[in-house]
């Protein structure tokens, strides 16, 4: 201790009180919104692909409610952008305070991220307060971020389609879709589709097709990536103690329906992708997040369709779907620390939670607002939705995106065996892990 020198110690003061403020929010010992609170003060500026409009009034109440003590700033990002962005803000000495940390990039930004210790929050209360896919922001560190919104994978489907035929109810199960694809697909004598049941089988043309894919996978009992011995690792080959590769079962099924040769043929690249083709009324299923409800009513207002829960696999549990996910992250390099986790600890809190869900008509986040299901056509759906969601620790979502395509583009024209493209991939993902 001899040789710290005074600017070390006063280093280590801020740092305790600062630690202990954290401990005293996050244990209920202080209230998490008081404007009142010592230390908290000054601009706290939040950077995230969250749509600015459901959080502008939001946001403004909050701010007259804090007196003019402090002031939160939400500054929208375009989703391609904000990695790029984030890192060349950081590096200038520019960057926000917190920013909406999505579950694909934790794993990119988690050295960048100042975790809430476990003293703070324990894990029992994380666990009892939001969603499972939350988990993904605990390590051996600490929380690294408060989740705020989450938007699950869900199957829209044209209704008139599905009566014409005389289906009264869209597929619960994935293998339905075997049966469905020679009642509801229509090809000319050219083997050109003219209308089609589901979009799976090709990549470029196929929205979500990596997260599609990615939930085909972990249904089938693969995580896709996992710790193992306090080291992340790759496992897409392995057979996750099954009789089959879940990723290879998963991987033909997909591939399936872009085969002219097989009978449930039902696409290809010539069509349009996928949710254009949905909008036209010319695709009876379309897998796609909640959050496109709005769109696909505003775009195309005379088509008939509904929403229901993705498809499962027959007989197997629990039941799961994919889900995007972002939460409140302060970051180390934060100029206003104290009132930054004040403010995410506030929004992510009861009340702001539900009044977000509301504006923005996704499910909330936490387990005590989804409890109350609200009346309205798609509420149940959603909110099931959102306690099933489901993601894996992706590394590099850009590079892991190139990865699947090949995987499926390499299957279906036969350049290597099914078993080789998931090897391929395998390795790839590893090599991109955190060493």
């Amino acid at each position: 201790m001899s040789n710290i020198t005074p600017f070390q110690v006063i280093i280590l003061i801020i740092f305790g009180i600062f630690l202990l403020f954290a401990v005293l929010i996050f244990s209920g010992i202080l209230p998490l919104f008081n404007s009142n609170l010592a230390g908290v003060q000054g601009d706290v500026t939040i950077w995230g692909t969250f749509p600015q409009e459901p959080l502008r009034r939001p946001l403004e109440e909050f701010n007259r409610e804090a007196g003019g003590t402090f002031r939160v700033l939400y500054v929208e990002k375009r989703e391609e952008s904000f990695d790029t962005e984030l890192v060349e803000a950081l590096a200038s000495d520019r960057g926000p305070d917190i920013i909406l940390l999505p579950q694909d990039l934790i794993l990119r930004h988690q050295d960048k991220v100042f975790p809430i210790p476990f003293e703070s929050l324990s894990v029992r209360k994380f666990l009892d307060t939001f969603v499972e896919e939350g988990e993904l922001y605990l390590n051996s560190q600490g929380v690294l971020a408060l989740p705020f919104s989450i938007d699950p994978l869900v199957m829209y489907w044209n209704r008139d389609i599905f009566q014409t035929a005389s289906l009264s109810l869209p597929p619960a199960t994935w293998d339905e879709f075997f049966t469905l694809s020679l009642e509801l697909t229509k090809v000319d004598n050219a083997l050109n589709i003219i209308e089609s049941t589901v979009a799976l089988g090709e990549f470029q043309n196929v929205l979500h097709a990596k997260e599609i894919l990615s939930l085909l996978i972990m249904q089938a009992g693969n995580p896709i990536v996992m710790v193992r011995n306090g080291a992340l690792e790759s496992v897409l080959q392995e057979t996750s103690g099954l009789n089959a590769s879940p990723t290879e079962s998963s991987l033909r099924f997909f591939t399936e329906f872009s085969n002219p040769a097989k009978s449930v043929y039902a696409w290809n690249r010539s069509l349009p992708n996928s949710k254009d083709m949905f909008l036209a009324g010319d695709l009876a299923v379309y897998f796609g997040f909640a959050s496109e409800i709005a769109d696909i009513s505003a775009k195309s207002p005379h088509l008939n369709f509904d929403v229901a829960l993705i498809p499962q696999v027959r007989d197997a549990k629990p039941q799961m779907t994919f889900g995007n996910m972002i939460g409140f992250a302060v970051l180390r390099d934060s100029r206003n620390p104290s009132t930054a986790f004040h403010v995410a600890g506030s929004l992510s809190g009861r009340d702001f939670i539900q009044t977000i869900s509301e504006a923005s008509i996704l499910p909330p986040v936490r387990r005590d607002l989804l409890s109350n299901v609200p009346p309205s056509a798609f509420g149940e759906v959603l909110y099931q939705s959102a306690l099933i969601s489901r993601a894996w620790r992706d590394p590099n979502p850009a590079q892991t995106n190139i990865i699947f395509k090949l995987m499926v583009e390499n299957t279906i024209s036969g350049r290597e065996r099914i078993s080789e493209a998931i090897a391929r991939a395998s390795q790839s993902i590893g090599n991109l892990l955190p060493q």
